[in-house]
Order: C-alpha cells, then structure tokens, then sequence
C-alpha cells in the first residue's frame, strides 16, 4: 500500500512535511502548488516552496516529493514544467483540485475539470515536456460543481500521459463537508488502466480500511488527518503498531518550532504553531492544555517559554 501525504496551501509546508516524514508510514509526499500564470518562474520560486529540490527531491527523512504546479495556461505550464523537471523532482504533479475561490475565479484548479480537453492538453502538454523518465501525476476533485463530467476527465488526463490520479472524493462545491463519496473513486479507478490513489475524510485506520474497500484503491492520500494524528500513515501501514503518544509527539513539536523559526518572520511564528496545535486537539487531549496555553501569546518568546522551556 502506498501512502502519500496531501498537499496543503498554507498548512502542509515543507515544514510540517519534514517533522510528520519522520514519523514513518509515508511514502512519498506532494508540495503545495507553484501558481503558474503566464511567465516562466525562476529557480528560486519553485526552491522556496519545494527545498527538498536542494535535497534530491527528498525530506530530511528521505521520502521523496513531487512538485506540483497549477495554471490553466497548457504552454505556460509546460515551459515551467521543463525547468522545474531540470531541479530533480521525485515528479511532477498536476492541480485539478484546489476548491478555492480566489484559484477558480482565475480559471485554475477543480474548475478546470468543466472543460475536459483543455485538462487532456495541459497533461499532454506537461508530459512531452518533461524527461520520459519523470512521472507526471495529477490531483482531481470529483468535478466542479457537480460530479457528471468525472470518468471523462480522468480519461483525459490518462490519455494525456499521467502515470497515476489522486482523486480526491468531493466536488468543489461540496468543499470539504463530510462525507467523501469514496464509491465514485471506484467508478473512476474502473474506467482508467492507471493507478488511482483515493482521497478525502481519512482520519483513523477505520477509515482507511473502509476508504480502501468502497474506493477499491490500494493506494491512500492523506493530509489533514495526518496533521491531527501524525503517527496515522505508520499505524496504517503497520497494524498493531502503537499509536504515536503526547510524550513522542513532543520533540517534534520542539523541532517544528525551531525550524519556523529559520525561515517565518517572529510576528507570525506563534500563528503557525498555534495552527498545529489546533489541529491536533483533535486527538490529543494534550493538545488543548498547551493550545489554551499559548492562545493568546503573541512574542515568540513568551511561547518558548511556555511550552519549550528548554529551548527557550
């Protein structure tokens, strides 16, 4: 079983990517979008929201990461695609799925998927340009508004040279409400010969179990149950394995501090631990104590005083 962490524009950075790689039980991970819109980006936008491309295309943990790009603009994308191919990703990735509305309003992500043969020109565009030996993979909602156009435009992006689908099992309009319709995956996983990997409301190993058997994906995508439970993908992969404790979860949560702080202006450091420690209430009661701790701190170092005294 293969199991890949999500991307997650403005949660699941390079950062978080590193700590919860750590972990264990993730095998390959997808970066937050590079914005492709009419120029050709240089080197450094792709390093700054990939540096594992400084890596070999790997976390510090040694899982390998694609990139992924989104735009609507076939040659554009292409072009960007052939000089962030030459950085050494472990692949290329392509967004059909953002259900923002900034992105869609500007013809981008999920609402691509209204118009199947500019999908199956961007894939095709982005596979001749990038080496043969490269996958190009891609990330798709069930559709935009509504999920009809779905088989078709899986179609498309195999017939365009994707080597595999994420699919993530809502629309855009549906967001992220509970439930995922796991079965549609299924209906696509049918119609296509290429690996599909299911996405969407896995937060426990039950889910993961039923996610695969309604899906019939071996394959799993996971992001925000991963930041809530980062010992999740390991306890997937390893039935039996014991759950990730308070006390291990710790020194990661003091290594992901220290590491914002190489690279987050001071007045936004504590925002972005504060974002973690939120999502992790969710399963650790722990959580909340050091959440309600630093809730309202806003100097970086009143909040390493507070919960990392230590490292203070």
């Amino acid at each position: 079983m293969t199991i890949v962490l999500a991307p997650m524009e403005g949660l699941l950075d390079f950062t978080l990517r590193d700590i919860l790689t750590r972990v264990g039980g993730i095998d390959r991970c997808v970066s937050e979008f590079i914005r492709v819109s009419g120029t050709l980006l240089p080197d450094r936008v792709f390093t700054r929201i990939v540096p594992e491309l400084l890596n070999g295309g790997r976390t510090r943990a040694g899982v390998p990461v694609r990139a992924q790009l989104m735009g609507s603009d076939a040659v554009c994308l292409a072009e960007n695609a052939a000089k962030l191919a030459a950085l050494g990703p472990a692949g290329v990735d392509l967004n059909f799925g953002c259900p923002a509305k900034v992105v869609n309003r500007h013809g981008g992500g999920a609402s691509l998927l209204d118009d199947p043969e500019l999908v199956l020109r961007i894939v095709t565009a982005v596979r001749r340009a990038v080496p043969a030996h490269m996958p190009v993979s891609a990330k798709m909602r069930l559709g935009n508004q509504c999920d009809s156009r779905a088989v078709e435009c899986a179609l498309a992006m195999q017939a365009g040279g994707a080597s595999e689908l994420v699919v993530h099992g809502r629309t855009r309009a549906q967001g992220y409400r509970p439930p995922a319709y796991w079965p549609r995956i299924n209906d696509i996983r049918d119609a296509v010969s290429i690996p599909v990997i299911a996405n969407g409301e896995i937060w426990t190993v039950k889910d993961a179990e039923q996610c695969r058997a309604e899906s019939g994906c071996h394959g799993l995508m996971i992001g925000r149950g991963m930041v809530c439970d980062p010992g999740l993908a390991l306890a997937i992969a390893k039935p039996g394995q014991a759950p990730l404790s308070w006390f291990e979860l710790l020194p990661l949560l003091a290594e992901f501090w220290q590491l914002i702080k190489t690279h987050i202006e001071p007045q936004a450091r504590a925002g972005r631990l504060k974002q973690w420690l939120n999502f992790l209430r969710r399963r650790y009661p722990q959580a909340e104590d050091a959440y309600a701790a630093v809730r309202t701190l806003h100097d970086p170092l009143l909040v390493a005083q507070t919960l990392f005294s230590k490292q203070a």
